[in-house]
């Protein structure tokens, strides 16, 4: 608590400093207006590069931010769509934008040959691919040269060198650059490979030479465990990859991971745009690959000799590759010894590019664009200086209490923070190609946005980063924003001592249940059962409630009185709470959480029972619990006096799955309450009430559909596979029965919620027939 108010402090001193005139409304005001900041600091100009039409080979959050640079710049632009995306953002900022195809991937965005026919078609002189999909593919870079298309990122060759592990650590000893010992030779015999581990020493990885995503990586921590790990390690590399040849490296106990950002031009100058520290990352829920979290430049505690040499080590290895445009070399430093060794280097623009535009005063997509057209660099190394302290915190669609489970839904609230920048240097930026009511998670990578925050300082930095992540409002899934406020509040994190292991070794603080006070628990109660009394209100009908659910109705020795069940995943806890009204026109909120002994009730001597049914003993609801009034609901904010403290939310109301999901805003965190979401099957006859509404637990596509209607399924049967983010779901019969009802068919695209089958027990069949 002390940490977490004084990163608030910190940040509500910075709101006078750095104060911008107004928030970025449009896209389009926005690139036109920031040449001037850009030329002042040194890293723009106000001319065009020789660049006709400038088409943009991806989409989402990064198509948005290169058609930001490049409208700016006066470029006109292309934007190519799936079927999936001919609402998305990146096609409206566009001037053009052609369909490439299906939703997959790799029936659109994957397809270089479509790509290039709109090119030519629309008269597209250079293609910029973003990053994933194309991006570090040599035969589709090599394919835009022979077209006569620049490719805006490195020469084919470059790539190609890079992407074969071997060959790119032989290529880095050559020019000088560190490497982590090891062993990268073409002998890849049995005996050989055990001789070079024993000469490299344990413990030590056992790495595929075409490897990639974790694939093909295995560790022996001591000699006996060398052949496994090899055999496993070569099994893996054949399958995934062809090619089962493998290098051995140490393995470092104590990493960090440092990155640099290099530039290069055609005319043989080259600069590093300083260093990264990437080491705050995870272990991704389908592969071995490291998933980063939070990024930050320059890197904390490293001295200016350190930062000159891994910087100028980072130039030789793009120089040793007749590299040219963006670059990342990534470096692993020994905590313990401080030395450096080289990784990789990841031949295209980074995710988290923002924190060195930040520090820096760089567009590098500016840069990118002016290289691809022939300029030379428009500063030297010395020209380049570290101005303060960047965070950039990545927003996903996913949920951290269920092991980083990946999720999806459509976007039901988004809302960033006050005076946020769009794609462009400023304290508080955000990258993102959603907008309120986009679909997320299914189909594409469940990145929502980048929050990049910038400062004088790391701790200003980090405390507008904190102080930004309570100010957004993401609704409609679960998503990762209260994980990382919990990071920013780590006192380990604040003081910059961090490793890649960071965040298995603070699990418990950054992952452990998360206790909800029992004044935000009597809040949600109210908003669950204002939100439902209004809509009831509104419908009329047989919804609007009758005299005895009035609680202005006349009562005789009986106060009016509503039980409201809902759960808090974060804490993992269930909770039943009783609204009582009293005759003085106040509410009590009593209840008992049974996974917390002390419950939100007030008087802790009586103990917290709940009421059943409409109405309790008049004396029980004026005693115990919590004392509320003012209590108002509007269309998005709820507010009310809890036990003498004013308190105010944000609210949304969605539902995910069988589930009804309520979003509270208030204190810098983000509550999500659920509670079983009654459909109208279930609420229609005494048979549907025993039937079983079969319902997708996200949005995505269904691959495989195992029943047909009328169909006899036992409880536990497969009916439907439903695929979202590359992994497979299958939906399956909640009981015995026939399917009555089939909604489902191969190639469909459903909403989070769609139903796919009803099944109907016997007894509830008999019954209807």
């Amino acid at each position: 608590m002390r940490c977490n108010s004084a990163l608030r402090l910190l940040a509500a001193g910075l709101q006078a400093e750095e104060a911008r005139s107004s928030p970025w409304h449009s896209l389009r005001a926005l690139s036109s207006s920031a040449s001037s900041t850009q030329a002042a600091a040194g890293g723009a100009t106000s001319t065009r590069p020789a660049i006709d039409k400038l088409l943009i080979a991806n989409r989402g959050e990064i198509a948005c931010r290169v058609l930001t640079t490049a409208q700016r710049l006066g470029v006109p632009t292309v934007a190519v769509y799936s079927e999936a995306d001919r609402h998305a953002k990146h096609v409206a900022m566009a001037d053009e934008a052609f369909c490439i195809g299906p939703p997959p991937a790799r029936e659109s965005y994957l397809r270089g040959d479509r790509i290039l026919e709109v090119a030519a078609r629309a008269g597209a002189t250079a293609v910029h691919p973003g990053y994933g999909f194309l991006s570090e593919n040599a035969g589709f870079a090599g394919a835009c040269e022979e077209s006569g298309i620049a490719f805006v990122g490195p020469p084919a060759a470059a790539i190609r060198a890079m992407g074969d592990k071997s060959e790119a650590k032989a290529l880095m000893q050559g020019a000088g650059v560190p490497v982590v010992p090891g062993y990268h030779g073409e002998d890849q015999a049995e005996g050989r490979l055990q001789d070079e581990a024993a000469r490299v020493g344990y413990p030590l990885l056992v790495k595929a030479v075409l490897g990639g995503g974790g694939k093909g990586m295995k560790l022996a921590r001591e000699p006996s465990q060398f052949l496994d790990a090899l055999h496993s390690a070569k099994r893996e590399a054949l399958a995934g990859f062809g090619d089962d040849r493998v290098l051995l490296e140490r393995f470092i106990t104590r990493p960090r991971h440092i990155e640099v950002q290099v530039f290069a031009d055609g005319h043989g100058n080259a600069v590093y745009v300083f260093e990264r520290d990437c080491s705050v990352q995870r272990r991704h829920q389908k592969a071995r690959s490291r998933l980063l979290v939070i990024e930050e430049a320059p890197a904390p505690g490293i001295s200016e000799d350190f930062r000159r040499s891994i910087g100028e080590s980072a130039v030789a290895a793009a120089r040793a590759v007749g590299y040219r445009s963006v670059g990342t070399v990534e470096f692993i430093v020994d905590v313990d010894s401080g030395e450096y060794f080289f990784m990789e280097m990841n031949t295209r623009l980074q995710v988290e590019h923002p924190v060195s535009e930040a520090i820096s005063g760089v567009d590098l997509v500016e840069w990118q664009l002016r290289v691809a057209a022939g300029e030379a660099l428009p500063l030297r190394q010395d020209d380049l200086a570290i101005r303060g302290h960047a965070f950039e915190a990545r927003i996903y669609a996913e949920d951290p209490a269920a092991g980083f489970l990946p999720s999806g839904g459509r976007v039901l609230r988004w809302q960033v923070p006050p005076g946020a920048a769009f794609f462009t240097d400023a304290p508080v930026r955000v990258d993102s190609g959603v907008v309120q009511g986009d679909t997320v998670g299914t189909l594409y990578d469940p990145m929502v946005a980048k929050l990049v925050c910038h400062g004088p300082d790391r701790a200003s930095a980090l405390a507008r980063l904190h102080a930004a992540l309570g100010q957004l409002q993401i609704a409609g899934f679960p998503n990762n924003v209260n994980f990382l406020s919990r990071i920013c509040e780590n006192e380990e994190f604040q003081q910059g001592a961090v490793d890649t292991s960071f965040i298995s070794k603070h699990e418990g603080q950054l992952l452990g249940a998360e206790p909800v006070a029992p004044s935000v628990l009597a809040l949600a109660a109210l908003a669950f059962l204002q939100i439902a009394m209004q809509r009831a209100q509104g419908t009329g009908g047989a919804a609007a409630p009758g005299p005895w659910a009035r609680p202005s109705a006349f009562r005789v020795n009986h106060l009016f009185s509503c039980p409201v069940a809902f759960s808090h995943p974060a804490s993992s806890s269930e909770h039943e709470l009783t609204i009582a009204y009293c005759e003085d026109g106040s509410l009590r909120v009593s209840g008992a959480n049974d996974s917390s002994p002390e419950g939100i009730n007030s008087n802790t001597s009586s103990g917290g029972s709940t009421g059943n049914g409409g109405g309790r003993n008049a004396s029980q609801g004026a005693s115990l619990g919590l004392a509320v009034s003012g209590v108002e609901l509007s269309g998005h904010s709820v507010r009310a006096e809890v036990d003498g403290q004013q308190l105010r939310a944000a609210w949304c109301l969605g539902s995910h799955g069988e589930e009804e999901v309520l979003d509270l805003w208030l204190g810098g965190r983000q509550y999500q309450f659920r509670r079983p979401l009654v459909r109208k099957w279930r609420r229609s006859g005494a048979a549907a009430q025993q039937a079983g509404a079969v319902v997708t637990p996200m949005p995505g596509r269904i691959v495989k559909v195992f029943v047909s209607a009328n169909a006899s399924v036992q409880e536990g049967d497969p009916l439907v596979v439903v695929e979202a983010m590359k992994m497979e779901h299958t939906v399956r019969a909640p009981c015995s029965g026939t399917v009555a009802e089939l909604h489902s068919f191969v190639d469909a695209q459903v909403e989070d919620g769609h139903v796919l089958a009803v099944v109907v027990p016997p007894q509830a069949a008999a019954a209807t027939a």
